[in-house]
């Protein structure tokens, strides 16, 4: 999977920097809205975020990678330990800019800005809000 960048100054606030139990905050986070994870691992080190564990499904796989890097702090996020089945769907990711909508978004992407709910139904462990949607933030497009 590789390396993936986000915005290390935007996202949601899970733990503060210099935490010392910032990688089991990321866990407790991860778990709360569990894409489909087990044995989950998490190292932070320099905004680097280092993740392990079995995905029952590549969508699994593309959440986990994408609740870690939408969290303030994390510049990028390496799932090169995740192990997932093989996709079953393409997916595409945007980053979210100023002034974007998820309408808009899926106008441009699905074709129909009533699909966004598509949007938000791929992206619910990132997305827990439809009207909350802000810059920076990476999202999953599924196709």
């Amino acid at each position: 999977m590789g390396l993936f960048d986000f915005a290390a100054n935007i996202g949601k606030k899970v733990f503060g920097i210099g935490d010392a139990d910032a990688s089991e905050k990321i866990i407790g986070h991860i778990q709360e809205n569990n894409p489909g994870i087990s044995n989950l691992t998490v190292s932070l080190k320099d905004e680097v975020c280092s993740i392990g564990g079995d995905c029952e499904s590549a969508a699994a796989k593309e959440k986990v990678v994408l609740m870690a890097g939408n969290m303030k702090g994390v510049a990028s996020v390496n799932g090169d330990a995740l192990t997932a089945p093989e996709p079953e769907q393409e997916v595409e990711y945007y980053t979210i800019k100023s002034g974007d909508t998820l309408w808009a978004i899926a106008s441009k992407f699905l074709g129909n800005g009533a699909k966004y709910t598509e949007i938000v139904e791929a992206n619910l462990e990132v997305i827990q809000d439809a009207d909350l949607i802000f810059p920076g933030q990476k999202i999953r497009i599924p196709k």
